[in-house]
């Protein structure tokens, strides 16, 4: 993805590699000053152009020939250097400017939270097929339980925070819940205190202190106190990485009270598209042992199982989730136990989510538990190919669609302004493609960049297809060897030439070329590397 790239323009418009020494530099702001210095033309019309082009080049040398802010930008691109970095305290080494830019980062989240008021909450809404065979569904049989628990959240200076929250539960006739309260500070960097009061069926006052003891380890004690039975309840909690995308957790609850005390040990491991964790508990009134495995199935689908067993009962739950927005996501999971087997219906919007555990069967059935695993699993992959794929196809169509329609204005300034940067390297290219004629050298045919798989098309009337022709700035780029040489993690977008022609989608690069009278064909991604000519290029002959 484009985002998750580092901003590496100004490489790209002096046509660089990020690894490019100073001298380096000063040899491509050398080169590119003889085709753009205005002085180097004679219309008014050619000197305007090559102004504006020039003055983006000498800005580009001024921030890479800069020791201080080339580091930041290489971190943090253009706005760590907006952010006012270079022009802070004297930054050394990379690490000074990772610590000063994360702290201007700081300032600005706290100054975000300082101005908004957080709110989640959560409904579940149990029903009974069971009971729903049983008796009329007009008297609402089908509806067992329903649950509901809200929380806001709002920080009320640089270091406190408050939450207000509650939750209801109701069951047949029967109901009840609590309120509750917090007051966060943190008393520095590396510590913080909380105090928590919970009035209603579990009364409750709690304090507890977290400390960060390094960089891989924190530790939390806190003291509980019930008002209804005066039990004091210890709790101390340490977690540790142990690996680079693990850590693992243990928590010891001492008290009277049997529900509270007990042992857990915990484990989590965090891959690029793996998530694995496990979890054992001891304790005077429940013991078990419990595991999860999510793994990411593609950019908006995932997948879950988890299992439990211990003195409680025994449970296996599988399902899987997928994004439908940006900001909603829902789910189903199949749950199979002693206790019997139901569905789950997940929707999540936001901070607010929507649970409906449906139970098929009291108790575990082997029949139930199969149809219950099969029939969604099936129902799923018909839907998916007649009506979901079709559907999300079309309105990746239509977003992708008005997304051009938004920036058309703007791409058409871009391109205006590459095709004017082309003129002035037209004379080098064209007088490199004689001489490579003449001696059988490498001439690019054709280079198209942009959304190749996007047809091209018109919007409001005005053409705007997604790609943009780019012969001519490589053909200017080819060196006095007769290669040319694109760098891996530039946006091609950014060369001297080119233009972004479809903001916000996956852009790729063909280039048709011959040599010495064969014909040749490369296709890279945006920030792939392209080395040209190679053997591997060559199309057959028929």
């Amino acid at each position: 993805m484009e985002g998750d790239q580092p901003d590496r323009e100004l490489y790209a418009l002096l046509h660089l590699d990020p690894d490019a020494s100073d001298e380096d530099i000063k040899r491509a702001y050398r080169q590119w000053a003889q085709v753009y210095h205005p002085d180097k033309h004679r219309t008014l019309q050619m000197q305007d152009i090559a102004t504006q082009n020039f003055q983006r080049i000498r800005e580009a040398y001024e921030i890479l020939s800069d020791e201080k802010k080339r580091q930041v930008y290489d971190i943090y691109g253009m706005e760590g250097l907006k952010s006012g970095l270079e022009l802070g305290p004297k930054l050394k080494t990379r690490e000074e400017v990772r610590n000063e830019y994360e702290k201007l980062q700081a300032r600005k989240v706290e100054q975000k939270l300082a101005s908004h008021v957080l709110h989640s909450g959560s409904m579940v809404v149990y029903l009974s097929l069971v009971e729903a065979m049983r008796s009329s569904l007009l008297k609402g049989a089908a509806l067992t339980a329903m649950g509901m628990t809200t929380q806001i959240q709002a920080q009320i200076s640089k270091k406190d925070t408050v939450l207000a929250g509650g939750n209801m539960f109701l069951r047949r006739n029967m109901g009840g819940g609590s309120m509750t309260g917090v007051l966060r500070h943190q008393y520095c960097p590396a510590t913080s205190l909380e105090f928590m009061a919970t009035l209603g069926l579990r009364s409750v006052l709690n304090w507890q202190i977290t400390r960060q003891i390094s960089s891989h380890s924190s530790g939390t004690l806190s003291l509980s106190y019930s008002l209804r039975s005066g039990h004091v309840t210890l709790g101390e909690s340490w977690t540790r990485q142990i690996a680079e995308n693990t850590t693992a957790t243990l928590l010891l609850f001492l008290g009277p009270d049997p529900n509270q005390a007990g042992l857990v040990l915990g484990w989590q491991h965090k891959g690029t598209k793996n998530s694995i964790s496990s979890e054992i508990k001891a304790g005077p009134a429940a013991a078990g042992i419990s595991g999860q495995v999510t793994r990411q199935l593609s950019g908006k689908s995932k997948g879950k199982v988890s299992a439990r067993l211990g003195s409680t009962g025994v449970e296996l739950e599988i399902g899987g989730e997928r994004s439908i927005s940006d900001h909603s996501s829902a789910g189903m999971f199949c749950v199979i136990g002693l206790q019997g087997v139901s569905w789950k219906f997940r929707f999540t919007r936001g901070g607010q989510k929507f649970v409906v555990p449906l139970l098929l069967a009291a108790r575990f059935d082997p029949v139930v538990a199969l149809g219950a695993l099969l029939l969604p699993s099936t129902l799923y992959v018909v839907l998916k190919k007649y009506l979901f794929k079709p559907y999300f196809l079309k309105r990746a169509e239509a977003k992708k669609l008005e997304q051009r329609k938004s920036t058309v204005t703007q791409v058409q300034e871009s391109r205006a302004n590459a095709e004017k940067a082309q003129d002035l390297l037209k004379n080098v290219a064209h007088r490199k493609v004689a001489k490579a004629e003449e001696t059988g050298g490498l001439i690019i045919a054709k280079a198209i960049y942009g959304d190749l798989k996007a047809r091209d098309g018109n919007v409001s009337g005005e053409d705007t297809p997604p790609t943009i022709d780019v012969t001519i700035p490589l053909q200017f780029l080819v060196d006095d060897s007769g290669q040319l040489k694109l760098h891996a993690g530039v946006k091609k977008a950014g060369l001297m030439g080119f233009c972004d022609p479809c903001p916000g989608q996956p852009k790729q690069l063909v280039v048709s070329y011959t040599l010495q009278g064969s014909q040749f064909k490369a296709l890279v991604d945006d920030y792939e590397e392209l080395t040209i000519p190679q053997e591997a290029h060559k199309l057959s002959s028929k």
